[in-house]
């Protein structure tokens, strides 16, 4: 029995070991595509065949993205204060997406003359991008903060309730006929059973969603806008700065990758039991 063990044990440590060398694979592979993407892009500016005022080198956009850390030109803000205005535009949007979206598909999903109250509207709103928004919002938040993040919020919204519905809609049958017999009710059937089977697609929701409100923010800090990655990048268009714009491009890139890792981390951990069964 004991050697048994010990065998397991040993057999679950290679494995783990394995699955390290694997991950540490891959990551160099990821690199090495991006380093070789990023000389293939300065040498083929280097050797004249696509125009640097039109597409700046790597290294150029890398010393725009410094001299941004510590200088305000040419649009009044240093990269830091850049970052800190989209942050908070964004995770607004999206964070109220959430509260409203996760609960609203949960809630129509489950009960059945929710769904058909609700889901007319629903399906009314859907469809219309988030940019046609811009007008009316204007008209009724002003251009502050409020108004932008109201923009992020319509395209992290749907994904939310989407996702939600769907994944609740999914939970097994069994599940819930045997949660029946046993005497549960009808809410606690709904937080014990629906709710956990529902929180992968759940966390699928709200992937799309964080990707969603990322993207849109250049529209979204359209709206008179004098702080932002997005604004940023706007004043770069408008002075002939290609630099300017690619460097902000980068930067919401990379955040957005930084926001994905974050989230990918919390879903780990909250679908832990899981891995479990």
């Amino acid at each position: 029995m004991a050697e048994n063990k010990a065998k397991l044990l040993e057999e679950q440590k290679k494995h783990i070991q394995k699955i390290k060398r694997e991950n540490v694979k891959y990551a160099l592979l990821s690199i090495l595509g991006i380093f070789i993407f990023l000389l293939i892009w300065q040498l083929a500016v280097e050797f004249g065949l696509v125009n640097e005022t039109r597409l700046p080198k790597p290294t150029t956009i890398l010393q725009t993205l410094g001299y941004k850390i510590y200088n305000q030109a040419p649009d009044g803000n240093t990269l830091g204060i850049n970052i800190l205005a989209s942050l908070q535009v964004a995770l607004t949007g999206f964070l109220t997406a959430m509260v409203i979206g996760i609960p609203l598909g949960l809630f129509m999903g489950w009960w059945e003359y929710a769904d058909r109250f609700i889901r007319p509207i629903f399906e009314l709103v859907r469809p219309v991008p988030p940019i046609a928004w811009i007008p009316l919002v204007v008209v009724w938040m002003g251009i502050g903060l409020k108004a932008k993040a109201m923009i992020i919020f319509f395209t992290a919204f749907v994904p939310c309730v989407i996702n939600s519905y769907t994944g609740i809609k999914l939970t097994n049958k069994t599940l819930i006929n045997v949660s029946r017999t046993f005497g549960a009710s009808n809410v606690e059937i709904f937080w014990k059973v629906g709710i956990p089977s529902a929180l992968p697609m759940v966390f699928a929701g709200i992937r799309v969603a964080l990707g969603n409100s990322w993207s849109t923010l250049v529209a979204a800090e359209m709206l008179a806008a004098s702080a932002g990655l997005g604004y940023m990048i706007q004043i770069g268009r408008t002075i002939a700065r290609p630099d300017i714009v690619i460097a902000g491009m980068v930067t919401i890139g990379a955040i957005g990758a930084v926001l994905s890792g974050i989230l990918s981390y919390v879903e780990q951990h909250a679908l832990r039991w899981q891995s479990k069964n």
